[in-house]
Formats: structure tokens, C-alpha cells, sequence
């Protein structure tokens, strides 16, 4: 009896024990096959439909798709991809319309013509697309970086020809993570004090291989100083970034050395200068220092012979009037100007071409000289930007190309001993990668430009 109770026991239990036995067996079943295979399964099927991973997946799923799938997630800055069989796309920022268009267009087919010597990158074409225009203001910037961040794909952009058009564009662009290279800014304002504080219109993704003003004003000063002997000084802005910075950085080196300096500004738009011109005469400079644009600079320079006073004083402009439709007026002749210096010798760029051979290059293209002196440090810009994009470019597994946006700036910023037309090019934390070689030169001739542009008369360098 007691044995038939066990057994009937027995089987009040049977359907609860064989339910704990198909639990256990699928336990086992499921540590041994391995839970994580379902999801790198579903990993790799988002791959395979959308193509890459977004900052937005779990960091676990991130993991296992970089661990079954090898591509690169977006970092801080987010990242540019684009797909297979399509362009890189970068953009011209530079002043290619109105009086100021001789020293933009320049800068706009030195960069046309360093794409086309770099090639393809990593198997991908790249494209410039049409120029847009800085209108050498920051109004102008601003705007045309609006339609440049607006296109997500677009990877950096070379510009402005204007200091004060980057400072309308540089923000936008930086706040977007993007890059801009100016082959002709060359405000302090925009990078630094050169003493490890950042001025106030720097902004992170902002570089240049023009030379920093600071550098161009101690030029001047020395060569007013030593050179010309002369010890009381004028200077003009116009309320610009690049020409103020300038005339201060001018103001305060020759100061500095001894001589006096006294500063005075015109608007932009002026076409009578007479009244600035008659309060310098009334100071008895010796000499006047005034890097302005076009076409206030040809308004000042025609009317100054025929206010009492200014006979005699020797005038000297700076690389925004280093241009032809300024060089060809007839007052011009005797003036010095102070610029970048263009004796590049055999400085060879990374890409194999050389100052004599862009220039051969330039006027096959475009059947004329160069009009302005960045033409250079336009075509370094890009090929710096260039090798930065090719240096941090990643192939997707998909055959799309991944730029990572913090990356690119990374590698600009690390540059150094980059070779260049312009010279070896290196940047510091605030953008500055110029070789900082700057020249006067003494233009004596407004019928043969060129024959002023060559003729240097006193080279500076920083180094």
C-alpha cells in the first residue's frame, strides 16, 4: 500500500518536473549557442540597409559593429560619408566679383588647379562646385557660409580672400564642424596674439597659409626704420579687420623702435578723401602707411597729390593693393608695397608643382597672369586640405568613404614640415600655418606691373 501512495505521488508531480526539465534544456541551449550572434545579426542587417553606424546606437551595439563589420563611428564632431561612385565635395569662399575681384579670383583658380594636380582621393573625384562670392564683408561670409553648411556632404572650404568676410563665415562654419583655409586672411584678429592667447575672432576649424599681420606690421616698421631712415609715420584703416589690425600692428612695432605714429581712418564707400588727406598733411608726416582695398586706396592715392602737404610724403600700401587695377594708376608709380613674399625659388609642393611651373600652368588655363599675390598660398591651402581629408579618410565596407569631421581637424592642426610652393608649412593650435615671409616691394612703373611685383627691395621673415 505504502508503495502504490509513492507512485501515485509520483504522478501529481510528472507535469511540473518534465516543465523544469525543457526549461533547463533551453537555458543550456541558449548559453551554448551564444545570445550576442542575434544581435550582430541584427547589427549587420542595419548595416547592410542604412550603410553606417549613427552616434545614436547603444555603445554595446556600436562595439559589436565595429567588431563584425571594421567601419568607423562618428566622433564629436560627427563625420561626412560619401557613397560609393560619388565626389568629395569642398568649397571656394573668395571675392570674385567688384573692385576687390582681382585679388579673390586668383585664390579661386589656384585652388581649380590644386584639385585637378592632387587627383582623386582614396578613389573618389573631387569637387569644388561653383564659386561663392565673400563680397570681401562679413555680411558677404556670413551668407555664403549659410548655403556651405547647409549641405551636410560638404567636407571643408578654402577661403576668404577678406579678413573681414572670414569673420562673418568662421563661426557658422566652426559651430557646423567644418573646415575653412584662407590662403589671404591675414588679421590677427583671427588666430592669435602669436603669444599663445587666441584673439577674438578665433574659432575652432579656422586655419590660413597667408602670414599673420603682427609679423607684416613689424615688416614695415623695420623697413620705414632702417631702410628708408624715416621716423614720423601716418596710417590709414578703414574700419576693416584686416586693414585696423594691420595699422595697428604697423603702430606698434614702429612706436616701439622709436618713431611716431599717428592713426586715421576713412569709411568703406568714401570717394572724397580730401579731408583725411589735408588732417595727415597737418601732422608733417614723412611717410604714410595705408593697406586698404580697392577703390578707396585709388581715390586716396589720386587726390593726395593735390592736397598742400602731401608732395613729399613717400606712401606705402600692403598686399590688398598689391593688385593690377590698382598698380596701373599713374600716381602709383614710386609707391612700396609690403606682402607676402613671392620669391619661392624651387619650393616644391607635395603634388611636384613648383611656382614656374603653376604659373605655367595658370596661364595656359586662364590665358593671363595672376592679378593678385596669393595665388600660391591659395593652391597650399588646398592641397593641405586635400592630404588632411586623404590622411583620416576611411573605405567602408560598403565602398563608401568615411571622413570624420573632428578628425580632419586633428590632422591639420598636427601639420608640420608640409612641404608647399609657398614654403614648409606647419600650423599651430590657433590656424596659423604660414611660412610668415613677407617683402616690399618698390613699384616704379604702373605701365609693367610685373616689373613692380619682382622688384623687391627688403625681405623679413619670422624665423
Amino acid at each position: 500500500m505504502e508503495a502504490f501512495r509513492v507512485n501515485d505521488n509520483l504522478k501529481k508531480w510528472l507535469p511540473w518536473i518534465a516543465v523544469a526539465a525543457v526549461a533547463v534544456i533551453v537555458i543550456v541551449i541558449i548559453a551554448v549557442s551564444g545570445g550576442d550572434d542575434d544581435t550582430a545579426s541584427a547589427t549587420t542587417t542595419t548595416e547592410a540597409m542604412s550603410g553606417d553606424t549613427t552616434t545614436t546606437a547603444p555603445a554595446e551595439e556600436t562595439t559589436t559593429t565595429e567588431a563584425t563589420g571594421g567601419d568607423p563611428t562618428p566622433g564629436e564632431l560627427g563625420a561626412v560619408v560619401i557613397p560609393a561612385g560619388e565626389e568629395i565635395q569642398i568649397r571656394s569662399l573668395e571675392a570674385i566679383t567688384g573692385d576687390v575681384a582681382f585679388l579673390g579670383v586668383p585664390n579661386q583658380r589656384g585652388t581649380e588647379l590644386a584639385i585637378a594636380d592632387y587627383g582623386p582621393i582614396q578613389g573618389f573625384n573631387v569637387n569644388m562646385g561653383t564659386g561663392l562670392d565673400d563680397l570681401c564683408s562679413s555680411e558677404g561670409g556670413q551668407g555664403a557660409a549659410q548655403t556651405i553648411v547647409a549641405d551636410e556632404q560638404v567636407i571643408g572650404t578654402i577661403g576668404t580672400s577678406c579678413s573681414g568676410a572670414a569673420t562673418g563665415a568662421s563661426p557658422l562654419i566652426s559651430q557646423s564642424g567644418g573646415v575653412l583655409i584662407s590662403p589671404s586672411n591675414t588679421s590677427p584678429d583671427l588666430t592669435s596674439d602669436l603669444a599663445g592667447t587666441a584673439a577674438k575672432d578665433y574659432h575652432p576649424g579656422y586655419y590660413r597659409t597667408a602670414h599673420n599681420d603682427l609679423y607684416q606690421g613689424q615688416a614695415v616698421a623695420k623697413f620705414v626704420m632702417d631702410e628708408l631712415g624715416l621716423t614720423k609715420a601716418a596710417a590709414v584703416h578703414d574700419g576693416d579687420p584686416y586693414t585696423q589690425g594691420l595699422v595697428q600692428a604697423f603702430a606698434d612695432a614702429f612706436t616701439a623702435a622709436g618713431g611716431e605714429a599717428e592713426v586715421f581712418a576713412v569709411n568703406k564707400g568714401d570717394t572724397d578723401m580730401t579731408g583725411v588727406l589735408t588732417e595727415v598733411a597737418a601732422v608733417g608726416p614723412e611717410v604714410m602707411f595705408f593697406p586698404i582695398f580697392m577703390p578707396e586706396g585709388g581715390f586716396i592715392i589720386q587726390q593726395a597729390a593735390d592736397v598742400a602737404g602731401m608732395e613729399d610724403v613717400v606712401m606705402i600700401g600692403a598686399d590688398g593693393l598689391l593688385v593690377d587695377n590698382f598698380m596701373e594708376i599713374p600716381e602709383t608709380a614710386g609707391m612700396y608695397f609690403s606682402g607676402p613674399n613671392l620669391s619661392f625659388g624651387a619650393n616644391q609642393s607635395s603634388t611636384g608643382a613648383t611656382a614656374a611651373s603653376f604659373l605655367d600652368a595658370y596661364e595656359t588655363e586662364y590665358g593671363e597672369a595672376p592679378s593678385a599675390p596669393f595665388w600660391a598660398h591659395a593652391y597650399d591651402a588646398t592641397v593641405l586640405l586635400l592630404s588632411a581629408i586623404d590622411e583620416v579618410a576611411v573605405v567602408q565596407s560598403d565602398g563608401s568613404l568615411f571622413v570624420d569631421r573632428a578628425a580632419l581637424r586633428a590632422a591639420l592642426t598636427a601639420t608640420s614640415g608640409f612641404p608647399g610652393i609657398t614654403g614648409t608649412l606647419g600650423c599651430d593650435e590657433f590656424g596659423d600655418c604660414g611660412s610668415q615671409r613677407i617683402s616690399v616691394v618698390h613699384h616704379l612703373d604702373p605701365t609693367d606691373i610685373q616689373a613692380g611685383k619682382d622688384n623687391i627691395v627688403f625681405e623679413f621673415s619670422a624665423a
